[in-house]
């Protein structure tokens, strides 16, 4: 029998946050400023989820997110702590958002003033391409303006509630574009195809294909236009510093814990075995991961009816990833970097068919860059191929013959590296399956493709009296901001109900254990 090491405090209710990716550090702050006492249980040895890194000659490499966007949603959690995020992490706002290259040898700067961003376009395609980037900049505006409320903002947005909404405003419907894919809406917004197939990769961010994909996700552009920063240090340092507040809030958490399940009783959720050694019992428990994991099955049997769309419906892409160091020779990069496939109709269609694009689009990540600081001889890099999710295993033999292909391109691209990184520096969707288990190596859950797909996650609410989600997985969606925001969402509703319908806690033994 397994002791807990964070004593019980009298009358105070338990959670317990499966997970310590952004979206389980963010809501057990959240519990644990707000009155209850957490534990947070994590399978890895370190903070962060996908927020996570590989060793290198340089330093650590972060091998998922790489900037922040959105960041109000940031400082807005550091201050339910009652902190500031300045305070805890240093953020230096990027003038180029990104910088892109094609293979024509044509080369863009997207900036965070859309001044400079017009003027850089018209260079690039003419004024009448200026223009069109004008109209569409105002249009995504418009869309992210009238849909952050109702459905970022909102923890169960419903069909019911945005018809009407939409119908307040009539010229959203002409803007949401609601009978196109994001592919044919850029083709009518920019005579120049480059430009349609820059803002199509938005559809990416959220592992889907722009041909397949809602035309009102070209609001995520706006994301962007709105800000980025670079986390002095590496991603994974506002992940440690979450962590670090969270424990000084009283959050204990407890690495290298694995939660063999969730366990009911009469349609409640209970506690957690850990370990296969001992039950955790709490009044309320968050699954911050993959909520995949748990319409499996793996999490217990009894939670099949938990998010069971996440078990039928298609997983989105997943990613190459290399993260190594070297020098680089060539082009003078940014922070953000896009190296474009010659075809990309071509490269998504070999992406949903299963297979790795002959041609892929490369994004890299100079992480030593944008920090207005002199930049190290030896370089840290991350270097992301969309790929398909799968669990299969690869043979080396293909992957080797695949990254000399990828060396070769971003040669012929106009960029070197010394010494040229190798397939040991790699993380394939095969290692993002065993990485986050159930997921199919998916990284941003179930596919964005379709209309109404933003409207098919799950939220935070369960089937299952005192269970809740959050994550990538779940409403509002995939990445760093989204995630946070689904944090706030389920400790919202957490303690909702610890208000309204005083949750009956199961009956503890010493420590908050039981033999279970």
């Amino acid at each position: 029998m397994h002791v807990s090491t964070a004593p019980l405090i009298p009358d105070r209710p338990r959670a317990i946050v499966i997970g310590a990716g952004i979206a389980g550090l963010a809501a057990a702050l959240r519990l644990a400023t707000s009155g209850m006492q957490v534990t947070l249980l994590e399978r890895h040895n370190h903070p962060g989820g996908k927020i996570r890194t590989v060793h290198s000659a340089a330093g650590p490499v972060d091998a998922g997110p790489t900037v922040l966007t959105m960041r109000h949603v940031f400082d807005d959690l550091f201050a339910c702590a009652g902190t500031r995020l300045k305070d805890h992490v240093t953020l230096v706002p990027q003038s180029v958002l990104a910088r892109h290259f094609w293979p024509d040898g044509s080369k863009l700067d997207l900036h965070a003033d859309p001044l400079l961003t017009r003027d850089a376009i018209a260079a690039f395609a003419g004024n009448k391409a200026a223009d069109q980037f004008m109209r569409f900049n105002r249009r995504t505006q418009q869309l992210f303006d009238a849909f952050d409320a109702p459905m970022m903002q909102a923890p169960t947005p419903k069909m019911r509630e945005l018809v009407p909404h939409v119908l307040k405003q009539p010229q959203l419907i002409a803007a949401m574009a609601p009978l196109s894919t994001l592919k044919t809406s850029l083709g009518r917004a920019f005579s120049d195809p480059r430009l349609s197939q820059l803002f199509g990769r938005y559809a990416t961010y959220v592992g889907g294909a722009p041909h397949l994909s809602p035309a009102i996700l070209s609001l995520i552009w706006q994301a962007e236009a709105a800000g980025v920063w670079v986390v002095e240090g590496g991603m994974h340092k506002l992940a440690h510093a979450i962590a670090k507040l969270a424990r000084h809030a009283g959050v204990d958490i407890r690495y290298n814990t694995h939660v063999d399940r969730i366990k009911t009783v009469g349609g409640r959720a209970v506690g957690v075995e850990i370990d296969g050694t001992y039950l955790l019992e709490a009044d309320a428990i968050l699954y911050a991961g993959d909520p995949r994991a748990l319409a499996t099955g793996s999490m217990g049997t009894d939670l099949k009816v938990v998010a069971p769309q996440t078990a039928k419906l298609p997983r989105s892409f997943s990613a190459r990833v290399h993260s190594f160091a070297a020098t680089p020779q060539g082009h003078d990069l940014a922070h953000h970097n896009v190296f474009f496939a010659a075809d990309p109709d071509r490269e998504f269609t070999e992406l949903m068919a299963g297979r790795m694009p002959a041609d892929p689009t490369l994004y890299l990540c100079a992480e030593d860059r944008g920090h207005g600081a002199d930049i190290p001889n030896l370089e840290r890099f991350e270097m992301i191929s969309n790929a398909p999710a799968t669990d299969k295993h690869t043979p080396p033999q293909e992957i080797e013959k695949w990254h000399q292909q990828i060396m070769r391109q971003m040669a012929d691209m106009g960029v070197t590296f010394t010494p040229m990184p190798t397939t040991a520096t790699l993380t394939t969707p095969q290692d993002f399956a065993t990485l986050f288990p159930e997921t199919l190596g998916a990284l941003y859950g179930q596919t964005p493709h379709g209309l109404t797909a933003a409207l098919q996650r799950p939220t935070a609410q369960t089937p299952i009296a005192g269970l809740w989600l959050a994550g990538g997985g779940t409403h509002p969606g995939a990445g760093v901001p989204m995630a946070t925001l689904s944090a706030r969402h389920a400790a919202e509703a957490i303690l909702r109900a610890q208000t309204s319908t005083s949750l009956s806690a199961p009956t503890a033994t010493p420590g908050g254990m039981s033999t279970g």
